[in-house]
């Protein structure tokens, strides 16, 4: 099993920065990517960023440019900086790992509350 923490959200103003923290414990040994997802209310939950545990990065074109997702694997903490926010990236963010032994096997955080005002 991994356990997932998040760390970091928060209110901020449009143009404003959070930066986004994620410890992972447990079998850390399965972990393959590690990412962000993120809900907003009434939506459904959508990807964020993600990274393999090559370093490979994958974006949502709504923060391309704008955030940045990095690990730390001697932490075992997967960060997401967060620049440029928009009152629509105001959503509950969750940290989010595969297995890399079953595709099928997902760990997922509480979630941290992430509030854009304008």
């Amino acid at each position: 099993q991994v356990q997932l923490v998040e760390s970091g959200g928060g209110l901020v103003q449009t143009g404003g920065s959070l930066r986004l923290s994620c410890a992972a414990s447990g079998s850390i040994y399965t972990i393959n990517a590690m990412g962000w997802y993120r809900q907003a209310p009434g939506k459904q939950r959508e990807l964020v960023a993600t990274m393999t545990r090559f370093g490979n990065t994958n974006y949502a074109d709504s923060v391309k440019g704008r955030f940045t997702i990095s690990r730390d694997n001697a932490k075992n903490t997967v960060y997401l900086q967060m620049n440029s926010l928009k009152p629509e990236d105001t959503a509950v963010y969750y940290c989010n790992a595969d297995n890399r032994f079953s595709s099928s096997i997902l760990y997922w955080g509480r979630g941290t509350l992430v509030t854009v005002s304008s």
